[in-house]
């Protein structure tokens, strides 16, 4: 049995192709599973430590860019396709599956073309370009949120969840070690984002918390030193990364989470029961992150704002007001738990195995 997932770019589209590809060997541990990703530095460093094959090749975003980048992108194109034709060629996997990211699409179809079996997974509640036009050949399309079946053809999605690592469902078993204090954990992606990082400085330092509160802040890499100098000066008890490795261990101490609303972090955070604050992305393509945070936001799980909305007086007045409202803070943490889906990649696989037996 040998498998392809591929997918990446962010973070968001490598963790759930990483819990499948894992799975699967997990399961058929004579299986190959060969990951093609972009040469992007997130992927080959979030890859670099992983059991399953890797391979990658060079592709170029064709949503959000100029006229110019466009036609960078188009001129890249068949490049990429015939990378992804020989790594095909080369691997003759029996199954191909799409997580997300603008390299799925020229593996995806190099697949198709070969007349392979292929399947795309959308951890978002609206569709991505790839995936879209993608979903048009796929044999099958696995859907993370209820709704996101009406972009695609009928009678081909399968509602399965979002794929979430290994090491963060055994955490889910742990107790928090510390047991004074409440800590935050502030998420922008795995690149990090400059406005959210600016609003919770600006809601901790213009009036410390003391020590009953503590920040665990990933940055991004542009951010990391001005975060964290600007906490010190303050004297706010932070822990500030550019980017979180163990992040098994940040959500076992987190109290709370204030994030954007990527569709892999909400899955991480809904498996964990973690209540959050959602500040969704204001220029995601169609505005997803927004549909995204709203599902959880109307369920009583999150609290949602758009950056327009927020100061940071107000969010630190948000972020106090959960901490000083302990039956609140517990009531969403119930509440997220209950959108969680810890059988998501069991799901993916089961369902995989059946394309192939058809």
């Amino acid at each position: 049995m040998r498998m392809i997932v591929t997918g990446g770019g962010t973070g968001g589209h490598l963790f759930p192709g990483i819990a499948v590809a894992e799975e699967m060997l997990l399961r058929f541990p004579d299986c190959r599973v060969l990951f093609v990703s972009t040469d992007r530095a997130i992927d080959n460093k979030t890859l670099a430590a992983r059991s399953f094959e890797k391979k990658a090749i060079a592709c170029l975003p064709l949503k959000g860019k100029s006229v110019w980048g466009t036609l960078k992108s188009m001129a890249q194109l068949p490049i990429s396709l015939w990378q992804a034709l020989r790594i095909i060629r080369a691997f003759k996997p029996q199954l191909v599956l799409g997580v997300g990211g603008y390299v799925t699409g020229p593996v995806v179809l190099a697949a198709w073309l070969m007349g392979m079996k292929t399947c795309i997974h959308e951890q978002n509640s609206i569709p991505g370009m790839a995936n879209r036009m993608l979903g048009k050949i796929v044999d099958q399309i696995y859907i993370s949120i209820p709704g996101s079946e009406d972009f695609f053809p009928k009678g081909k999605t399968v509602l399965t969840g979002n794929p979430v690592r290994v090491e963060l469902l055994q955490e889910g078993a742990r107790k928090k070690e510390s047991a004074t204090g409440k800590t935050v954990l502030v998420l922008g992606g795995s690149q990090g984002a400059h406005r959210v990082n600016g609003l919770m400085v600006e809601a901790f330092t213009l009036n410390p918390p003391g020590d009953t509160v503590q920040v665990r802040h990933q940055t991004g890499n542009s951010d990391e030193e001005w975060v964290r100098k600007a906490y010190a000066e303050a004297g706010v008890a932070a822990q500030v990364s550019s980017f979180i490795t163990d992040m098994a261990a940040a959500y076992r101490e987190a109290d709370l989470v204030v994030s954007r609303a990527g569709a892999t972090t909400l899955a991480e955070l809904a498996v964990l029961g973690k209540p959050a604050i959602l500040i969704p992305f204001p220029s995601a393509a169609d505005d997803h992150q927004t549909t995204n945070a709203a599902f959880l936001a109307r369920g009583g799980a999150a609290l949602m704002f758009q950056e327009k909305e927020l100061d940071g007086p107000k969010l630190r007045g948000e972020i106090l007001g959960l901490f000083n409202d302990p039956s609140r803070l517990q009531c969403m943490a119930m509440q997220m738990k209950e959108y969680g889906r810890p059988e998501a990649t069991a799901a993916i696989v089961e369902k995989s195995m059946e394309l192939l037996a058809a």
